[in-house]
């Protein structure tokens, strides 16, 4: 909500009466007014801001509740975020056509202080990709005239916009594509990799890794347990499908196979898994989704006709922190991007989450039943060796060779160290 008349400090005043009145924005005149029934909203005054030096904090901001409307609005970097709406009055006020631009989905700046914030260029991206929006050639055109200024924007600044675009993609694939278009695919080199590495038309008749990672991603927003998940679920389940074929591009060649010349990429989920450590490390993502995403990335091809227990355990245990559950979705996005062959969750998947349930091991990597204290118990001194033992004890546990912890007792009788 833009008021305007009031100072910063008469409005914080006057919704002081209504409820909790928080000054989280006192440089950018906002107010967060949380209502006595929790519902929370931001309150601000109309400002001016200018780029004065380089750099996201090179803003020389001023609030001015005197500001017309029509000259706060050409703030906004889209014409569809300029659109404000007088509830005194009922009237829509559409300055820079947002209205049809939002009929049309269609991405067009507001105007040329754009150029002011490379990270419009990223919001540009999310939202194309969380509305299915498509850029107007002149935002596009102004896009890549800003491409030199990309080193101004600071890692969590980067990060964020990735992040809104993995977390609420409706069409994650439209975000992608504005990227390229707007030349600053070139920022992310394990993207910039992708368009144009060929792969084998038996498997993947839909064309390059390119077209094939774009398919997989709207394939995954489309899943129900996918927009069904946590956000930070989400976020770690889209980048790993955005970066499940990175490393493709530096292991795909043509060998013979069964007398034909195939494509080939082998060892290209080890190699992606480095490059999506490398990727988001960049942006300085947080240790907890690199953890989790370069597992996926690495288990992706984990995939088994008839899967025994113990090649269940074994990928679990890989998979650790993530788990099989969300590795299937992967999997499915993966088997989904692939058209015009059928869009359907491959048996072999099904298979998979179906033996690791009955192991209870869907959600989860197994637990070693064997600990050191069971150890110590048994006169086991404290040292070197008694990890040994435990880690030999955990490796036969995963091959099955007992289930509680009556076995795990019979099997270190067996095996002394």
């Amino acid at each position: 909500m833009e008021v305007y008349g009031p100072d910063y400090g008469t409005l914080a005043a006057e919704l002081g009466r209504w409820g909790r009145a928080d000054l989280v924005g006192r440089s950018f005149g906002v107010v967060k007014l949380t209502l006595p029934d929790g519902l929370v909203v931001d309150f601000s005054v109309p400002r001016r801001d200018s780029k004065v030096a380089p750099g996201h904090r090179g803003f020389a901001i001023a609030c001015d509740p005197t500001l017309e409307p029509h000259a706060a609005a050409a703030r906004r970097d889209f014409t569809i975020n300029a659109l404000m709406h007088d509830p005194h009055r009922g009237e829509l006020l559409d300055f820079f056509g947002g209205r049809h631009d939002l009929a049309s989905r269609t991405l067009r700046h507001t105007g040329p202080a754009f150029a002011e914030d490379p990270l419009r260029v990223l919001r540009g991206m999310q939202f194309a990709a969380r509305f299915r929006l498509r850029a107007a050639p002149e935002t596009l055109a102004l896009c890549r005239a800003m491409r030199g200024s990309f080193a101004e924007l600071a890692k969590e600044r980067v990060r964020d916009e990735w992040f809104k675009w993995a977390a609420r993609a409706e069409e994650p694939s439209a975000g992608l594509r504005f990227l390229r278009d707007a030349g600053w695919l070139a920022h992310f080199p394990e993207l910039a990799a992708l368009p144009g590495v060929p792969q084998d038309p038996q498997w993947h008749p839909e064309g390059d890794v390119w077209t094939h990672t774009l398919h997989c991603l709207d394939a995954l927003a489309a899943l129900p347990a996918w927009r069904e998940a946590p956000e930070a679920d989400r976020i770690v389940l889209t980048l790993a499908v955005l970066l499940h074929d990175a490393g493709k591009p530096a292991t795909t060649r043509r060998e013979p196979r069964d007398g034909v010349e195939r494509l080939v990429s082998p060892g290209h989920e080890t190699a992606g898994a480095a490059l999506a450590e490398t990727f988001l490390a960049r942006m300085d993502a947080p240790a907890a989704v690199r953890e989790r995403v370069a597992p996926l990335v690495r288990q992706h091809m984990a995939r088994f006709e008839e899967p025994t227990d113990r090649a269940v355990r074994r990928l679990a245990q890989r998979l650790a922190p993530e788990t099989i559950a969300r590795l299937c979705l992967v999997m499915t996005a993966d088997a989904l991007g692939r058209p015009p062959r059928p869009a359907v969750e491959p048996d072999t998947v099904r298979a998979l989450r179906e033996r690791a349930a009955a192991l209870h091991l869907r959600d989860a990597a197994p637990r070693p039943i064997l600990l050191g204290r069971h150890l110590l118990a048994r006169g086991h001194a404290p040292g070197p060796a008694l990890g040994r033992v435990l880690h030999d004890a955990f490796d036969a546990q995963l091959d099955g060779a007992f289930h509680d912890l009556d076995g795990a007792l019979r099997w270190l009788d067996a095996h002394p160290a």
